[in-house]
C-alpha cells in the first residue's frame, strides 16, 4: 500500500521574478480583506513594444508606465490612458476587441484607484493570472514582473503608494516563445490579458502566510477508538518566533493554541480527532468543516474537507475504499462560447454539465484553472485532476524552462493544497520520450512530491508501441507517478473503426486512467457512422472505445477529450472547426452531440 504523508508544503518560498526582490504567494485570498480592482480598464496596443521607452532619444520618460501628460503646450506625448479604450479585467483581449481576435504581442492596460494608509498595515496586490509575461508598476515604479499564464502572484506595494489616487500600470505579453512553459505550439486558445481576479489585500506588518490543514490517517478497524489524524502546518510572512496562533474547528469540538517555532512556522503538528463522527469528503457527501485560523485578533474563516487518498496495487483508495474515476477533460472557456471562464457562474455551468454526464472527477486540462473552479468542484462533490502546462516538445534542456515550470507546480500546490477535491497533481502532458525529458520530469516529479505528499502524483503518457491490434505503454516516468495515465485516440488518428478489438499491455503494479480518447463531430451534422465529423461517427467511436476500455487490466478510471468544443487556431477547416476543436461532447454552445448519451450510460454502469 502507497499511503500519502504531508509534511513539507508550507516551507516552500514562492519566487517571483523580479530583479532583486521575491514575493511569497499569499493562500486563502478569498478570505482576507481585500479592494477589487475588477471592472474597466484603459488599454493601449503595443504591436511594436514602444512602451518602454522614446527609441528616438534613448530614455524612458515617455514610457507608457510612467502614465506622461504634457506639461507644456509644446509636449510631444504619443499616447493617453485616459483617452484610450477600456476593456473588462477579468477578461481576455480576444473576445473583448474584434481587431484582437488573433493578436499576440503587448497590450498596456491602467487603473486608477484610491488608496489610503492605515498605520502598521501593508497592502499587497494580488494577480489571479495574466497570460503570459506580467510587468506591473505603481506610480511609475516597478512592483513586479511575474512569468506564467496560469498562476497567482503578489507583490508588497505598501511603499510604492500615496494618500489618494494611484495609478496601477500592467504591461502584459502573451506571445509564445521556445523557451515557455507552454511552448510555442499547442492546441487551446492563446488568449492574452489579465485574466482573473485583480485585488489590493489589507495585512498586518506579520501576517498569516499560509496554513494547511490535511487529514493523513483514518481510524485503524483493529482499534476500538475512532481516531483521525489531522495534520497542520503555518508560516508567517517573516520569521517572528513566539506568535499565538489558534486553530479552531467548531463542529469537530477542535480548538487548538499554537507558538509559532524561530522561522515563524508551525510544522505537521499533529492533531487526533477521537471518537468523533467526522464525515469524510467524498463525491457522494462533500462535507467541509469551518476551519478558523487566528491571531491578534485577525481571523482567517476556510473550509476545508478532510480525506484520504492513496493506491493499492492496481486500485485507486479514497478514504479507504475503492473507487472509479468516472471523469471527463475540461478546458477553461466560457460555456456558451468562447473566451476565459472566470467566474464562479461560469465553474458552475461547466461542472453541472460534468455531473449530468455522470461525472465524479474532472482533469483541469492543460494549466491550473482559476480557484473558483476548484472550489465549485470540491463543493458540489468533483474529484479533481490539476496540471501544469508542460505540454508536448518543452525546451528540456533549458535550465530558465526547467525553473519556470517548478514555479509553477509550486504556486499551483500553494494556492489549492487546502482542496480536499484535488487528488492528483499531473505535471505534463504527452511529451515525447528522451533522456533530457526524463530528468526535467523526473525532477518535477520529486519536486511536486516534496511540497505534498498527500495527494498522488501523474501525467499524461502516450502509447509507446502498437502493432496487430496489441499496444503496449511503457514509459521512464513511471516510476516517479503513483497514477499510470495516457492518452490514445484510437478511432480517430488510428485504426479507425477497430477500436473494441485492441488490447492493452500496461506492465506496471499501479491504477491506470486513460486521460484522454475521443474524436470530433460538429454539432447537428449527421450522417453514417464511418463518416467523418458526423454525430453518428463521434457515437461508434465511443461504443468502441468503452468496450476496448473494460478489458484493460487495473483501468481506475477515464477522461475522455473533452467536455465542450473550445477555440483552436490549429483547427482551421472551414465548415466544420472553424477554428474550433470538436471533440467536445457539448457544442461551443452547451448543445448535447450524440456521443454524450453513450458515455453517460457507460458511467451508469460502473
Amino acid at each position: 500500500m502507497k499511503k500519502k504523508i504531508f509534511f513539507a508544503l508550507l516551507v516552500m518560498a514562492c519566487t517571483l521574478g523580479v530583479e532583486g526582490k521575491t514575493c511569497t504567494q499569499i493562500g486563502n485570498v478569498m478570505a482576507r480583506k481585500t479592494t477589487s480592482l475588477n471592472g474597466p480598464w484603459n488599454y493601449i496596443v503595443d504591436v511594436q513594444e514602444e512602451g518602454y521607452y522614446d527609441y528616438r532619444m534613448n530614455v524612458t520618460r515617455w514610457g507608457f508606465f510612467q502614465n506622461a501628460k504634457p506639461q507644456r503646450p509644446e509636449d510631444l506625448i504619443e499616447y493617453d490612458f485616459d483617452k484610450a479604450p477600456t476593456m473588462m479585467v477579468p477578461g481576455d483581449w480576444n473576445t473583448q476587441d474584434e481587431r484582437l481576435f488573433f493578436y499576440e504581442g503587448t497590450v498596456w492596460l491602467k487603473r486608477s484607484f484610491d488608496w489610503h494608509q492605515t498605520a502598521g498595515r501593508r497592502t499587497l496586490l494580488y494577480f489571479g493570472a495574466a497570460n503570459y509575461e506580467t510587468h506591473v508598476y505603481v506610480n511609475g515604479q516597478q512592483a513586479g514582473h511575474h512569468v506564467g499564464g496560469f498562476t497567482p502572484f503578489n507583490m508588497d506595494v505598501t511603499d510604492l503608494l500615496k494618500e489618494g489616487e494611484n495609478v496601477l500600470i500592467v504591461k502584459v505579453d502573451n506571445k509564445r516563445r521556445t523557451e515557455n512553459v507552454p511552448t510555442l505550439i499547442f492546441d487551446w486558445w492563446n488568449y492574452g490579458g489579465i485574466t482573473r481576479d485583480v485585488c489590493l489585500i489589507d495585512v498586518a506588518e506579520t501576517y498569516i502566510e499560509n496554513y494547511s490543514a490535511n487529514l493523513v490517517s483514518l481510524p485503524l478497524t483493529s482499534s476500538k477508538k475512532k481516531e483521525n489524524k489531522i495534520s497542520f502546518s503555518l508560516k508567517l510572512n517573516k520569521p517572528v518566533a513566539g506568535q499565538e496562533i489558534m486553530l479552531s474547528i467548531p463542529e469537530l469540538k477542535v480548538k487548538k493554541k499554537f507558538v509559532t517555532d524561530a522561522e515563524g512556522q508551525i510544522v505537521n503538528y499533529q492533531l487526533s480527532i477521537v471518537n468523533s463522527k467526522m464525515t469524510l469528503w467524498s463525491p457522494e457527501t462533500p462535507k467541509r468543516y469551518r476551519v478558523e485560523v487566528s491571531m491578534n485578533g485577525e481571523t482567517l474563516v476556510d473550509s476545508i474537507g478532510f480525506r484520504t487518498i492513496e493506491t493499492r496495487g492496481k486500485q485507486l483508495l479514497l478514504n479507504g475504499k475503492p473507487i472509479f474515476l468516472k471523469g471527463i477533460s475540461i478546458h477553461e472557456e466560457k460555456p456558451n462560447g468562447g473566451g476565459r471562464a472566470n467566474s464562479t457562474s461560469d465553474a458552475h455551468t461547466l461542472l453541472s454539465w460534468a455531473k449530468e454526464l455522470g461525472c465524479n472527477f474532472v482533469r483541469l486540462a492543460h494549466y491550473p484553472h482559476n480557484e473558483y473552479m476548484v472550489r465549485e468542484a470540491e463543493r458540489m462533490g468533483l474529484m479533481v485532476w490539476s496540471e501544469i502546462p508542460c505540454y508536448w516538445t518543452i525546451a528540456w534542456k533549458n535550465a530558465q524552462t526547467y525553473a519556470n515550470a517548478q514555479q509553477q507546480v509550486t504556486d499551483m500546490i500553494l494556492r489549492d493544497h487546502n482542496r480536499a477535491n484535488i487528488i492528483i497533481w499531473s505535471i505534463a502532458n504527452e511529451t515525447p520520450h528522451s533522456a533530457e525529458r526524463d530528468k526535467f520530469l523526473g525532477n518535477l516529479a520529486q519536486h511536486a512530491r516534496s511540497m505534498d505528499s498527500t495527494r498522488l502524483i501523474s501525467m499524461a503518457m502516450e502509447v509507446t508501441s502498437a502493432s496487430n491490434y496489441k499496444n503496449r505503454l511503457q514509459d521512464n516516468m513511471s516510476k516517479y507517478v503513483d497514477v499510470v495515465s495516457f492518452n490514445q485516440y484510437i478511432g480517430w488518428y488510428r485504426d479507425v473503426n477497430d477500436a473494441a478489438k485492441m488490447v492493452w499491455e500496461i506492465p506496471y503494479d499501479k491504477p491506470v486512467i486513460v486521460s484522454e480518447f475521443g474524436g470530433g463531430a460538429k454539432y447537428g451534422l449527421h450522417g453514417a457512422k464511418n463518416q467523418r465529423w458526423t454525430e453518428e461517427f463521434q457515437e461508434n467511436l465511443y461504443k468502441e472505445n468503452t468496450a476496448m476500455l473494460d478489458k484493460i487490466d487495473g483501468l481506475a478510471g477515464t477522461t475522455p477529450w473533452i467536455l465542450k468544443d473550445f477555440r483552436s487556431p490549429r483547427r482551421v477547416l472551414n465548415g466544420i472547426q472553424d477554428y474550433y476543436n470538436r471533440k467536445g461532447l457539448y457544442s461551443d454552445k452547451g448543445e448535447k452531440k450524440k456521443a454524450f448519451y453513450v458515455l453517460q450510460a457507460w458511467y451508469k454502469g460502473k
